[in-house]
């Protein structure tokens, strides 16, 4: 069995390694749009729960809890989807990593070979609706992390 702190090692130095390429590349600040999720527009919220259902939801959740051992690589290599609630680690990332990962994809914002069962949405979805579903995410976290979320995305406009 493989060392769980390892994994979850591996996991971390995994985000750190894409958030340095969108950072070092640019791609952080503002992508194809000026990045600023809305989970307090019910209008955009209500889009963004559609989007989610039609185009997360297999992977992810329907309740956002993402798949069993998301930590975990499967026998292909991959790591199954996180939870996009609470316990995962979507709240860590600022609006615009979360909107540049779901356009582009994992693979292509890692670069050096990373593999990723996570497609990229970019011919898939609009920015709106980018926007609209990870704006659906944050709307279901509890007041907290939404909070924490913010000061992420403070800190990351600095």
């Amino acid at each position: 069995m493989k060392n769980k702190g390892v994994i979850a090692l591996g996991a971390v130095i995994g985000a750190a390694v894409i958030y340095g390429v969108v950072t070092f590349f640019g791609l952080g600040a503002n992508t194809d749009t000026n990045v600023e999720l809305r989970p307090d527009d019910l209008k955009v919220v209500a889009l963004g729960k559609k989007v989610y259902d039609a185009n997360c939801a297999s992977c992810h959740g329907v309740k956002l809890e993402g798949e069993e051992n998301w930590r975990e690589r499967g026998a292909d290599g991959l790591l199954p989807a996180p939870p996009h609630d609470e316990t995962g680690h979507t709240w860590h990332h600022p609006d615009a990593l979360l909107f540049a990962l779901t356009k582009y994809g994992p693979a292509a914002m890692a670069g050096d070979g990373y593999k990723s069962a996570m497609p990229a949405y970019e011919d898939v979805l609009s920015d709106a609706e980018i926007i609209a579903s990870l704006s659906y995410i944050k709307s279901r976290w509890p007041k907290e992390v939404v909070e924490r979320h913010d000061q992420i995305n403070q800190s990351a406009a600095q």
